[in-house]
This record gives C-alpha cells, structure tokens and sequence, in this order.
C-alpha cells in the first residue's frame, strides 16, 4: 500500500445482488457480495471462471450486459455516494472520472476504425474541455505515461497495428486519463505473455504510487496476487467466501476454498508431481444450494454445511471467512 494513503476508505459494496432474469430462470450470478477498498490499496478478487469476478467489476460501473442482467439489491458508495442511485447521465459524468476500468481484451475495447489518438483525445474532452492542441500535448504525454515509445506517432495508428501489450497500455492510458480514484483492472494480463505481463504489473504499480488511485485487480493467478496485492477476496458461485492480507490468507487460509486454490498452485521448488485438483463442479447459479455452496466439492463437509449458509467469521483483524468449521478470533 501506499505510504501515507491508509485508512481512507474510498470504496464500498454493501451486500451486492446482480441476477439474470432469464426465460429458464434466474441466474444469480453476484448474490451478496460485499468489500472495501482504502485509497492507495490494492485488492485482488480471485476465484474460478464463472464465480462472479467480472460481473462484479460491471455492476460497480453499472455497465451490465444487455439482456436481463439487473442489480435488484445493494449499496455501492463512491467516496460516501451511493453511486446506484445515480442517473445513467450522472454515471457517465462519474465513469473515467472518478472510477474506471481496464478490460481483460484490450482488441475488444478499442475500435478498430479509429486512431489510438481519437480515442485517447475523446477520454481527455470527457474530462474537459480545452484546445485540440493541448489535447494532443495530453494525450501525447499519457503515452509516455505509461511508457509508450514514440507516442507523437502512435497517436495516428490504428490498434491493429500495435502489439497485444501496446495496446493494453494503451487501454491503461485512457482508463487514468480522467485521473480516477479507483481503477478496475479486470485480468488485464491475460493476453499478454510472461516478460510483458510482468512490465504491465510493475507499470501499474508505479502509475498508482504516482496518483495514489486505489486498484481492485480481478485475476485467477496467485502469482499475481502475491506481487501487485495488499489484500484478496477469494469469490465462489457469486459470494466472496473469504478476505483479508494477503500475507495471512497465503500463510493460514481458512476456507477449503481457498486452501484448494493455493494448493492447486504449481510449486517451484521440490520433486515434480501430480498437480493438485479441486475434484467436482461449482453449483448452478440457478439453483444454488441452501447451505456452503463449496459443500459438494468439500472434503470436511458436515451435516450442517448442508443445512444452512454459515455466518462470516472475523478470524483476525481484516481476515474473515463464511465456514463453519472457522474458529473466531
């Protein structure tokens, strides 16, 4: 975390519900989630493909997927505001400005019959107006912001000629260009191979040390984690199952989940073997079970982890768990 950003909460989801409404049913794909997120941290969201992680980020920006996604519950306060109150106007003003995103394919968030300098200068006019010359010094000096070689010339290039970490930069450069307090980084490495990935991340965290913005980073990689996070939400079937510092949940995780996650980890060091699995599928989001929802995939499960959804447990200070065989501090 940044020296002197602690303790300033800057984010807050309160028991976030985001479903789909389909014709078979209801899909509920975010079902209660809740976190924080202090000025100058970083908090990573973990969990399985499907668990959630992604919607979460969308229904934050209130960008859902058309189609029957609705967020029927839930506070999401931006520096104290309740920013689902707001207008779809009044989300656009707050969108870029105050909190933004980075998607996980950056050929899919750039228009491809556009230049990176149209793009780039249209999210610096959605922050103010100035003279077309002092957009493109702007625009020019975002660039090189995010270390961009020869920016004059990239602003007339189009995104099919810019590599794949190109243009994630590029993505990152018109994500802070509104100078947000929080950013959304959702698996922003993805596409990118080990050397560049590692570049991005080391970018990412000189550019919030430099601005003090607060980063959730949405990835399933606990590599990453470990190097860009000061704390991580573990997230299943749309429920953050467990959170607290890294540090901690790394030394002494207390969800089976979680403990499956890690495990699954490939080691470094020791005789190669067998990697390990997490055995079984995670329930459907339509018909999810009234109890753990890990139940059917857990080794320690009981009579009661069918029964009922257990209570989240303060194991240590910042560090809870939703289990039942949790100790409380």
């Amino acid at each position: 975390m940044t020296p002197g950003l602690m303790g300033s909460t800057v984010l807050e989801v309160r028991d976030l519900h985001t479903h789909f409404f389909l014709r078979r049913g209801v899909v509920k794909a975010v079902d209660g989630v809740s976190f924080s997120l202090r000025r100058g941290e970083v908090l990573g969201l973990v969990g399985e493909s499907g668990c959630g992680k992604s919607l979460t980020a969308l229904s934050l920006m209130r960008l859902l997927p058309k189609g029957g996604a609705r967020t029927i519950r839930g506070e999401v306060l931006l520096d104290g505001e309740n920013i689902l109150e707001r207008t779809p106007a009044e989300m656009r003003e707050i969108r870029g400005r105050r909190i933004s995103m980075v998607l996980q394919d950056p050929q899919t968030s750039l228009n491809p019959v556009f230049t990176i300098g149209d793009q780039l200068r249209e999210a610096i006019l959605r922050r103010k107006r100035m003279p077309r010359g002092e957009v493109t010094k702007e625009a020019v000096a975002a660039l090189r912001r995010v270390e961009i070689a020869a920016p004059e010339q990239r602003l007339g290039q189009y995104p099919h000629q810019m590599s794949g970490g190109m243009k994630q930069r590029v993505v990152g450069a018109i994500a802070i260009s509104g100078e947000p307090s929080v950013l959304i980084a959702d698996e922003p490495t993805t596409a990118l191979d080990v050397t560049i990935q590692l570049q991005y991340l080391k970018l990412l965290k000189r550019l919030q040390a430099e601005t003090g913005m607060a980063i959730l980073f949405i990835t399933h990689d606990f590599g990453v984690v470990g190097r860009m996070c000061d704390r991580v939400a573990v997230m299943y079937a749309g429920r953050i199952v467990e959170c607290g510092p890294v540090r901690q949940i790394f030394e002494a995780p207390q969800h089976p989940y979680t403990r499956a996650l890690i495990a699954s980890v490939p080691k470094m060091t020791g005789p190669v073997g067998r990697l390990t699995t997490i055995e079984g599928q995670p329930p459907s989001l339509m018909d999810l079970p009234v109890g753990c929802r890990f139940a059917s995939r857990c080794a320690h499960v009981e009579q009661r982890c069918l029964d009922a959804y257990p209570d989240t447990v303060q194991v240590a200070r910042e560090h809870t768990a939703d289990c039942w065989k949790v100790t409380p501090a």
